[in-house]
């Protein structure tokens, strides 16, 4: 299968104003031959008619561009048509393709893992692309960013150097120790070596949490008893009929969820059951159960209560929240009250109105300054991923067990830094990664 020639949609469906078809493998300047009948300068887009070469009929007018190997993206020969964004246009140049002896239709991602095989990016960098792809917000775009440029993948590089050097100080004792001309510092120096890379290390999986947080966004849960507008302010949140709302209670049965980018940060919006104890009947029991699972799991939880009933709030504190997580009570309905109850806010308890937007905007801006907290760093994280955090707290161990085995014999020593430069390998893709590469490019859409 690596040795056929792939050729995808590399663009967005159609209709669209440009279609961008990418072919890549041994044969792809076959296509090019047979299609627009030459190979275009390398790197220089070329005006070109596509043509069908069983019948030569014009398929469309546009350009053409030749990346020869290994130096294209994904280390092969590799071409691209730009053509007309018509569904008819498109159809007909992938039939076209798909004739051709050698050539078959890409799997997702399998123009990047062509790259990640031909060594032109490492895993890290591969991951990044994922999340770039999938950034719904400007703080998730620019931590993707980061990682496909190498920001971990160089650091990981960096250290498997440092830690190759400490290992061959370690051998070079082993192997010549009646040699009168070896220094008899050398486990000092590499211990010291190791122990520094244990130290970045550890300082970078001390900002995991808020780099896997930013990549899957804030969990936040609209709660409280049925009826007091908790679908209303989901909605008006989200800009868009995205909850039914009605005057009836017990409307909402199960967790309605909505994306939010606020002021560039993620956020994921749960508008839960109404907590109805005396209620009987299953399916709300049901909406009940789900809730309770979804504050317990919740970022920052907003409890909503009915302005007309302020002080029948208290049943929010036995549901079990998490112990992290943070409650603001946020009282709904003012506009029925009359005067308005401003004397009632206090700092995490908000006075709203769903239906008319007052005092939302206060809320939208503590919710953003919550998720500025919760993100923490403003510049982006080194480890991104629970699968990266898991390698290096594999090679951070190493290199503790590195630390603490001096006297206990070289050989320990050295095996040590094996498991740690092993663990940076597996991190980077460069090493026994077989058993994750499905599940990562099973993530990517055909055509990239």
């Amino acid at each position: 299968m690596t040795d056929d020639t792939i050729f995808a949609l590399s663009s967005g469906p159609p209709p669209a104003a440009i279609a961008v078809v990418r072919i890549s493998g041994a044969r792809a300047g076959v296509a090019l031959e047979k299609m627009i009948g030459r190979i275009p300068e390398p790197r220089r887009a070329s005006l070109a008619k596509v043509q069908d070469p069983a019948t030569r009929a014009v398929l469309d007018e546009g350009l053409a561009l030749w990346f020869p190997g290994p130096k294209s993206e994904t280390g092969e020969d590799l071409a691209e048509l730009h053509l007309h964004g018509g569904r008819a246009v498109i159809a007909a140049v992938l039939k076209v393709l798909g004739r051709l002896e050698g050539f078959r239709m890409a799997e997702p991602g399998e123009f990047t893992r062509r790259a990640f095989e031909a060594g032109r990016i490492d895993l890290t960098a591969v991951e990044g692309l994922a999340d770039l792809v999938a950034a719904e917000t400007e703080a998730q775009r620019r931590q993707a960013l980061g990682q496909l440029r190498g920001l971990l993948g160089d650091r990981a590089e960096a250290w498997r150097e440092r830690l190759i050097e400490a290992l061959a100080l370690i051998e070079a004792g082993i192997d010549f120790s009646d040699e009168g001309d070896v220094p008899t510092d050398l486990v000092p120096r590499a211990i010291e070596i190791a122990g520094e890379v244990e130290r970045e290390i550890a300082e970078a999986l001390a900002g995991a949490g808020q780099g896997e947080r930013l990549r899957e966004g804030l969990w936040v849960a609209i709660a409280g008893p049925p009826n007091v507008g908790k679908s209303t302010l989901l909605n008006r949140l989200a800009r868009r009929e995205a909850a039914i709302v009605s005057p009836h209670a017990g409307t909402t049965r199960d967790v309605i969820e909505v994306h939010l980018d606020l002021k560039g940060y993620p956020v994921n919006l749960l508008d839960t059951a109404g907590f109805n104890e005396a209620s009987e009947d299953p399916i709300e029991q049901e909406g009940m159960r789900r809730a309770r699972d979804v504050m317990g799991r919740a970022d920052l939880v907003l409890w909503m209560t009915d302005a007309r009933e302020i002080g029948t709030d208290s049943a929010a504190e036995q549901l079990g929240l998490n112990p992290e997580a943070r409650r603001w009570t946020v009282v709904n309905k003012i506009d029925l009250l009359d005067p308005k109850p401003s004397a009632l806010s206090k700092p995490d308890r908000f006075l709203i109105s769903a239906v008319t937007g007052a005092g939302v905007e206060e809320l939208v801006a503590a919710m953003v300054s919550f998720a500025g907290e919760a993100f923490g760093r403003s510049e982006p994280a080194l480890v991104t991923r629970e699968r990266q955090r898991e390698k290096l707290g594999e090679v951070s161990a190493a290199l503790r067990d590195a630390i603490n085995r001096v006297g206990q014999g070289e050989e320990l020593l050295a095996e040590d830094l094996r498991h740690a430069l092993a663990g940076i390998g597996r991190l980077t893709g460069r090493l026994d990664v077989e058993e994750v590469l499905d599940v990562i490019f099973r993530e990517f859409c055909v055509g990239k």
